[in-house]
């Protein structure tokens, strides 16, 4: 849910509103057209379109035409009129900017002026810290496969708390950008290590629910944004208020235990013991799960030369490199960064295509985040019934059918293109949110944070270029929709490649993923064999899958 929170915050706290510059003096009456207000607040309601003029009277008598980014003194005019023949001098912003504070008192533009000139400053907000996501989703999935993902969670999520309290009191434009890209970074290492701590820690049965809940929250940090933007309308305090939300995990984050998978990962056995005696104590099993039982089982099959495998894996350093150690992992990864790069590239162009429904902006942004609860709930059906990868193809391909068909609508028919667009985000989200379990059950434990990680990576990616891609209705109105089509059906193309994971245990070593893409599993995934249920059982806690249990 913080994450939710902090991806979209800039949302309200860096809006523009209404502004025009600011004059050396007070201000007797004001003038817009044929209305005569006695201060600026009163015209504000009016003021429809930016390319209009505020005529504003001082006390001593000057009359001044103020426009956004510039302002004329009329040099002989002592009669208040809308219109004027005579002579204008022409001064720049020097006296500094009024701004509309109906709605809100006090954003990040109106803090520092980043208007006119410096707009360009208040548009790099939300790209610099998708940049952070970026870099943050690699380096903490990777620090997480090495130190552990318990020690990444508290870290990160004290870094939350932290840098969203600190942005609050940052002094000027600069900092508030460098602290915001630290906070990006700390958020998306968050995210990715704890839904990887979610999938290592639940079972086949529960997997695909628990996983989505993740989602859930994510949405739900979506609608507290609306609600919190609705009630508070300074923008420090609106950001405080936001990142005390973080708080309670920090707090209670050092009671979670580190996985049994990636204890076992790094042969720290009597760890990974005390951890599944905790859950056989929470969950009431009287004979608990022997690791050495395990051990024993790999160390005794005669199919894998576990010795010298596990034991070049446990100490050998984990880099992106290793996603394409082979052909077979090397495909899988590229597919798997397209369906990322889709999926966010498709989410937020028809999220930027919705903002044109007009109406209560709080209410939309909420109803963005509630719309996002149900394609969760359709996606894990369609994994529990279908599998991962029967259900990603459809709705892939469905996404790009969508867009094809909105090309087709006339655009005197808003209700139906409002409609569509609604369909459109639905598929491509039922979409986007199966991807982070499908790849953290694709690749092994040793990389399976990495892996989600540069996953992760390739969303930002596709979350920067959503906003140039939605420019390129200047060149053809369909032009965004034609790209984000054809990216989605070459990726349910691709998807046809990758393996089916659904009621198969995770992979502990990268032979291991490689195997699962090479030949089909003698069950069909959906329920083991009855003889082998209780060992397959077993060995799914640890990501482990011997020729024995497969038999």
């Amino acid at each position: 849910m913080s994450c939710g929170i902090h991806y979209l915050a800039s949302v309200f706290m860096a809006v523009t509103p209404n502004f025009v510059c600011g004059i050396p003096g007070n201000v007797s009456s004001i003038l817009f057209y044929n209305s005569s207000k006695a201060s600026l607040e009163d015209i504000w309601t009016m003021w429809t379109s930016t390319e209009n003029y505020i005529v504003a009277q001082l006390e001593n008598g000057e009359i001044w035409e103020l426009n956004q980014c510039s302002k004329s003194k009329r040099e002989v005019s002592f009669d208040l009129a809308y219109e004027y023949k005579g002579n204008k001098s022409i001064f720049s912003c020097s006296d500094g900017f009024l701004y509309d504070v109906t709605k809100w008192k006090s954003t990040v533009v109106t803090q520092w002026d980043l208007v006119c000139d410096r707009e360009w400053l208040a548009k790099l907000i939300q790209p610099t810290f998708m940049l952070g996501v970026l870099v943050g989703a690699v380096i903490f999935g990777d620090i997480a496969d090495r130190l552990g993902r318990q020690r990444v969670m508290w870290f990160t999520s004290a870094g939350q708390f932290v840098f969203g309290i600190t942005v609050a009191f940052t002094f000027d434009y600069y900092s508030f950008v460098i602290v915001r890209f630290l906070l990006a970074m700390v958020s998306s290492g968050y995210l990715v290590v704890a839904f990887v701590y979610v999938t290592e820690f639940v079972g086949i049965k529960a997997r695909t629910w628990a996983s989505m809940h993740v989602h859930a929250f994510f949405a739900l940090g979506i609608m507290v944004v609306a609600l919190v933007g609705f009630l508070v309308r300074t923008w420090w305090v609106y950001q405080i208020f936001l990142s005390i939300a973080t708080l309670p995990f920090v707090l209670c984050c050092w009671m979670l235990p580190e996985t049994p998978l990636w204890l076992l990962s790094q042969k720290r056995y009597e760890d990974a013991q005390k951890v599944i005696n905790i859950m056989a104590r929470w969950n009431k099993v009287s004979t608990p799960c022997k690791v050495s039982e395990l051990c024993s089982v790999q160390q005794d099959d005669p199919g894998t030369d576990r010795t010298s495998g596990n034991a070049t894996s446990s100490t050998k350093k984990h880099n992106i490199l290793d996603l394409f150690c082979n052909w077979y992992i090397a495909r899988r990864t590229i597919t798997i960064w397209l369906v990322w790069f889709t999926g966010s590239l498709g989410y937020y162009v028809f999220s930027l295509s919705s903002v044109n429904l007009g109406g209560n902006e709080y209410l939309n942004l909420f109803l963005i985040g509630a719309v996002e609860l149900p394609c969760y709930i359709i996606a894990c059906i369609g994994m529990d019934k279908l599998g991962r990868r029967n259900t990603l193809i459809p709705f892939l391909i469905l996404s790009a059918l969508i867009c094809v068909l909105i090309m087709f609508i006339p655009q005197d028919f808003n209700v139906l293109i409002i409609l569509a667009n609604m369909a459109g985000k639905f598929s491509i989200g039922v979409a986007f949110g199966l991807i982070y379990l499908y790849t953290a059950e694709l690749y092994p434990t040793i990389v399976r944070s990495l892996a989600v990680g540069s996953g992760s990576m390739m969303c930002r990616v596709g979350s920067v270029v959503a906003p140039f891609c939605v420019y390129l209705r200047s060149v053809w109105i369909f032009l965004p929709l034609l790209l984000v089509g054809i990216m989605a059906l070459l990726s349910g193309i691709l998807t046809l490649m990758l393996p089916e994971t659904l009621g198969k245990p995770l992979t502990n070593t990268l032979e291991e993923a490689t195997e699962m893409g090479r030949k089909k599993e003698n069950y069909s995934g959906k329920t083991p064999p009855a003889d082998s249920g209780a060992a397959l059982e077993k060995i799914e806690m640890f990501g482990q899958e011997t020729v024995s249990t497969e038999k």
